[in-house]
């Protein structure tokens, strides 16, 4: 479990004008996170637009990751949905080799009883070959996995943590007091993840690490001083990254700090030029220097 002790990205996918994905600056995406030094990465969640890419371009993703970082980082792939039997028949279909860890998704839009939410990672736990690590985010599913949710299947021995990010303080503080001790809480909003800290949670799977992967190692890893000014440092410009949704708001700010382009598919679209001015001027305020992680020290 030490593996996912520190910051995970959530990779964005970059594409190019005309929708295809952009090889090249996806290894520039990479290489500027693992020299930023985060601590593992996650291919293909919401911010990576998994809703958009084909079985075949989730796979093509996965392999050039792979490829990229030459196992310097544990890998955490998204694997996940709402239609159970899928999910179980799409997992029988990937070369699990370097991957460490699956982030699967509560299931949306059908909106199961928790009973059903607990069958349903129960049937993903039981067949995967690695450890599976939770996603509770009612914002896209439409349904919050309860505490009393995250703690029954905690007890699944092949299920070790929950990415939360229902916003519900509360909801986390009672995971925290009653999980096992090997069950990971990871917090699944960057602005939080100082409280989270204090609360037990021992990571992020992070948004802004794209761009700024310094300021969340300090966040996730500094001491109390350096992890609030990291969060402090981002209060103006995190706002921004969803006011037009993830991930148009981080691939604009990433195609203004020049590490790739800010092209989405469809049905989202690029950065609006107001809001693209916004995020401009709000990063032009973000000192990136004043920030360290001291476990790399």
């Amino acid at each position: 479990m030490e593996k996912f002790k520190g910051t995970g990205v959530a990779l964005v996918t970059p594409f190019n004008e005309d929708g295809s994905i952009d090889f090249p600056a996806l290894e520039k995406v990479i290489e500027h996170v693992i020299h930023g030094n985060v601590d593992y990465l996650v291919v293909q969640g919401t911010t990576g637009e998994s809703a958009t890419l084909s079985g075949t371009e989730k796979k093509q993703v996965l392999a050039f990751t792979r490829k990229i970082n030459r196992s310097r980082l544990p890998i955490v792939y998204g694997l996940g949905g709402n239609n159970t039997q899928s999910v179980l028949d799409e997992m029988d279909s990937i070369d699990f080799s370097e991957i460490d860890a699956i982030l699967s998704v509560s299931p949306y839009y059908n909106k199961p009883s928790q009973e059903g939410i607990v069958a349903h990672y129960r049937a993903i736990a039981d067949r995967c070959p690695v450890p599976v690590i939770l996603y509770n985010v009612p914002g896209r599913t439409a349904s919050n996995l309860t505490f009393q949710t995250s703690l029954q299947l905690a007890q699944h021995p092949n299920i070790i943590g929950v990415k939360e990010a229902s916003g519900n303080l509360e909801q986390c503080m009672r995971i925290a007091k009653d999980k096992p001790e090997d069950f990971l809480l990871i917090s699944g909003d960057d602005m939080i993840t100082t409280f989270m800290r204090s609360i037990g949670a021992e990571g992020v799977i992070s948004v802004m690490a794209n761009a700024y992967p310094e300021i969340m190692g300090s966040i996730i890893h500094g001491n109390a001083t350096y992890s609030k000014k990291g969060t402090f440092s981002l209060l103006d410009i995190n706002p921004l990254m969803y006011e037009e949704s993830n991930p148009v708001g981080v691939k604009c700010l990433m195609h203004h700090l020049g590490i790739c382009e800010e092209h989405v598919r469809l049905p989202l679209l690029k950065a609006s030029p107001d809001l693209s001015r916004r995020i401009k001027m709000a990063a032009e305020k973000v000192n990136t220097k004043q920030f360290y992680s001291p476990h790399l020290e």
